[in-house]
């Protein structure tokens, strides 16, 4: 086997996918240097794979930094991966089953990158209702949907939000927020109250892999005025009927994912 040939192709698609990779595994964007350092390249090398990865949208500057991170045609290549993992038809069973137990709009959201995705619905039987659009990217650091996923991740996602978050708002109370995201780990769901969509209430709980990933989020959302304060005992109850919709898409997944 001649030293441009390998187990896996050649050296040098070898090398283009390991970097890749490298981005999908990293909780913070990546420099040349320790690209080359943990994959044990050169720089010279590294640049040239990197100038490649962001022709093709794969990967993407940092502004402001010499790194870069997952670009949108990296989310996209997330996204048909999903598909193929056929999530859908897992979770469409137990949407509809939530969209008739809570006869609200129920969505199912999935992680792509630092980000979060719709990616189905099952619409309310009631006249006045909430209806999502699927495909748009959304970010973490705000709505039920998204802060439970983020309430899951590494730190620096969670970093990444509050900056976000600070930078709209140098007062933000971080700390309340942040408190916030610890109440989500303790109940197992989050609500929102007409937060990221004037007049929209959503009750929100992950669902997570075999090996306690987060993969994404299930929903139920309505208008705000059938809602009230998080004391409810009918609110209380639907919370209970998403998180258990949540365990038994994870519990449906996990043959799929092992």
């Amino acid at each position: 086997m001649s030293e441009r040939e390998t187990l896996g192709g050649t050296e040098a698609a070898d090398r283009v996918a390991d970097v890749l990779l490298l981005f999908g595994r990293s909780d913070e964007p990546l420099g040349v240097s320790r690209i080359a350092r943990e994959l044990d390249l050169s720089k010279a090398v590294v640049h040239r794979i990197l100038r490649s990865l962001a022709s093709r949208s794969l990967i993407q500057p940092v502004p402001g930094r010499a790194a870069h991170v997952l670009g949108p045609a990296a989310a996209g290549l997330a996204i048909r991966a999903w598909s193929q993992l056929d999530v859908r038809s897992v979770a469409a069973p137990v949407l509809r089953t939530l969209r008739d137990r809570t006869r609200e709009t129920t969505t199912l959201s999935i992680l792509v990158g630092d980000q979060r995705v719709y990616l189905d619905q099952f619409e309310s039987p009631q006249e006045v209702k909430m209806v999502v659009e699927i495909g748009p990217r959304f970010p973490l650091h705000s709505g039920a949907s998204s802060r439970v996923i983020l309430a899951h991740l590494p730190q620096p996602f969670i970093d990444q939000a509050v900056a976000e978050l600070r930078a709209r708002d140098a007062s933000y109370d971080v700390a309340g927020y942040l408190a916030g995201l610890e109440r989500i780990r303790n109940d197992g769901f989050g609500i929102s109250l007409n937060e990221r969509s004037t007049g929209a209430a959503s009750i929100a709980a992950p669902f997570f892999d075999a090996a306690g990933n987060v993969l994404g989020s299930v929903s139920a959302s309505g208008p705000i005025f059938r809602y009230s304060d998080e004391s409810d005992e009918e609110q209380r109850a639907q919370a209970r009927l998403v998180v258990e919709a949540a365990h038994e898409i994870t519990d449906r997944l996990r043959p799929a994912v092992d």
